[in-house]
């Protein structure tokens, strides 16, 4: 009973990191106010049928007609990159009443590039807006093969940057086609790869957006996802599959000593950095039915430093103490066994080995090493978005907002932070970069944005007022809802380095009462 139970716990949750990291991350909120109107009585100049007709290059429309369901035009369109025979699918709604002027692309997750119901949202709000299956239907890593088990170099590419531009440029067009004036505002909004997708927007085509909203973003692709299976390979090599109850035991103990580190008790680990926990506090306590060992607090550990090569040196960051670590070090069966994340196995099976029967157990930490580097020799040009040079996004009058969760349990925010940090040194320092680019870090909240810790909120209408009326944002506000929906704690969220300091008096749940510190160096 108690292996059913886990069992089925083990699915439940890789169904939800799925559906996350899939572009399903809610972190826009729907109650946020809707932008004005820039075109007074925006109205279309013609059919929505008559959309079929439009001409762009390399571009097919299949379909253009009013959705019965909410009265909005739905066109699909399929974009080719000759002589290649990729076919990309491109999704576009626009609303036949109250536009609002602007254009606003979405995107997709893991990967999978994105669909057609992330439109529903933005086109009640009055966007005109798209999205792009980037060359591909599902979720799964096997486009990445031909026929023949050969790379699809073309596919991969759709995926990694080629087919989010098709479909803003498809987009804009239909955009203007269909009520007689271009969008006056762009933006593209996604979370994960889609805010990875936005970053590489940003980095390639510099031109297709004025804002850019990037939420937990996969960016550092090439070496967080092959990372993402460094707690399976840990824990084969250590011949020791440490069961959930343990690893939810070291991290309750990690919240436990680093709670109060920012002087609020909370049950958030303010500034995981700042946490050294060892597990090794656990070792000969009962966890459960089991007793935590020494071999335990060593996978744990490794766990939390991340992967390193055979001779100690850094590869990648690890996840953060406070962080679930059973998202990427699950575990179950008996006797128990690993159960890798399915987004970094199939990157293994398809991008590097190119072998989907590939057995995962086999895979030793020097052979981890080796298909380590393989994966940032091969696809960092492609798709590991972490250019830091955005002088062109700039120059444009481009702005950006990134936020990260601090417990993400599938992408270290870690690496986001070295990205911003990399982008303050080639664009000119941390107040020059501030000018376009400000990277947002949420306390005890996860890949979906959810946690111990407060929920961004606001982040939409802060994007669009830095964009449109030049008001660079100082901070943004998060928040918790108990059951019923109301909220029960708020707190401010500075801009990275600044963190947020408890004044000493009032209500730790009022965010009236914290103010921006900047951590000593």
């Amino acid at each position: 009973m108690k292996n059913n139970v886990l069992g089925r716990h083990l699915r439940i949750t890789r169904a939800i990191l799925a559906t996350a990291l899939c572009g399903a991350i809610t972190f826009i909120r729907a109650a946020e106010t809707p932008p004005k109107p820039l075109f007074p009585d925006a109205a279309p100049v013609c059919p929505c049928e008559s959309l079929a007709k439009v001409s762009l290059p390399n571009t097919t429309i299949d379909s253009a007609k009013l959705d019965p369901s909410n009265g909005w035009c739905r066109v699909t369109a399929t974009v080719t990159h000759p002589p290649s025979g990729d076919r990309v699918k491109v999704f576009i709604g626009l609303p036949v009443t109250n536009w609002n002027g602007r254009f606003r692309g979405n995107g997709g997750g893991g990967f999978s590039g994105g669909s057609a119901g992330s439109l529903r949202g933005p086109v009640a709000q009055g966007y005109a807006a798209g999205a792009t299956d980037t060359g591909h239907e599902g979720g799964s890593g096997s486009f990445a093969l031909d026929a023949n088990g050969r790379l699809n170099w073309p596919a991969i590419q759709d995926n990694a940057y080629l087919s989010i531009h098709d479909m803003t440029v498809v987009g804009k067009a239909l955009t203007q086609a269909f009520y007689g004036k271009a969008p006056r505002y762009s933006y593209f909004v996604g979370g994960s790869t889609g805010g990875r997708q936005g970053l590489m927007e940003a980095q390639r085509y510099p031109d297709d957006y004025d804002g850019i909203l990037s939420a937990c973003p996969a960016i550092n692709w090439h070496r967080f996802l092959p990372a993402d299976l460094w707690p399976q390979v840990v824990m084969v090599a250590a011949k020791n599959f440490v069961p959930k109850a343990k690893l939810d035991a070291a991290t309750a103990a990690a919240v436990a000593a680093c709670d109060t580190l920012d002087g609020v008790k909370d049950g958030v680990i303010a500034d995981p950095a700042r946490c050294a926990c060892d597990p090794k506090a656990l070792v000969g306590t009962k966890v459960g039915d089991d007793t935590f060992t020494e071999s335990d607090a060593k996978v744990i550990r490794k766990i939390w430093e991340g992967p390193r090569g055979q001779d100690g040196t850094f590869l990648w960051h690890g996840l953060a103490r406070g962080t679930d670590l059973f998202a990427l070090a699950g575990t179950s069966g008996s006797p128990l066994t690993g159960k890798p994340f399915s987004i970094p196995l199939e990157w293994f099976q398809y991008f590097l080995l190119q072998n989907p029967k590939w057995d995962w157990t086999t895979l030793t930490p020097a052979g981890f090493e080796l298909l380590w580097k393989q994966s940032v020799e091969q696809y960092g040009t492609v798709i590991g978005t972490d250019d830091p040079d955005l002088t062109r996004f700039r120059d444009r009058g481009g702005k950006v907002i990134i936020l990260h969760g601090l417990a993400d349990q599938l992408i270290p925010a870690d690496g986001t932070i070295d990205y911003y940090q990399r982008v303050q040194q080639r664009m000119g320092g941390a107040a020059k970069t501030s000018q376009f680019a400000r990277l947002f870090l949420a306390p005890g909240v996860d890949h979906g944005f959810r946690g111990a810790g407060a929920t961004p909120t606001g982040q939409m209408e802060a994007i669009v007022r830095w964009v449109e009326d030049g008001q660079a944002p100082d901070k943004l506000m998060a928040e918790k809802r108990d059951s019923a929906g109301k909220v029960i704690q708020t707190r401010p969220l500075f801009p990275f380095p600044q963190v947020a300091k408890y004044k000493g008096t009032g209500s730790t749940d009022d965010a009236a009462n914290f103010v921006a510190q900047t951590p000593a160096q």
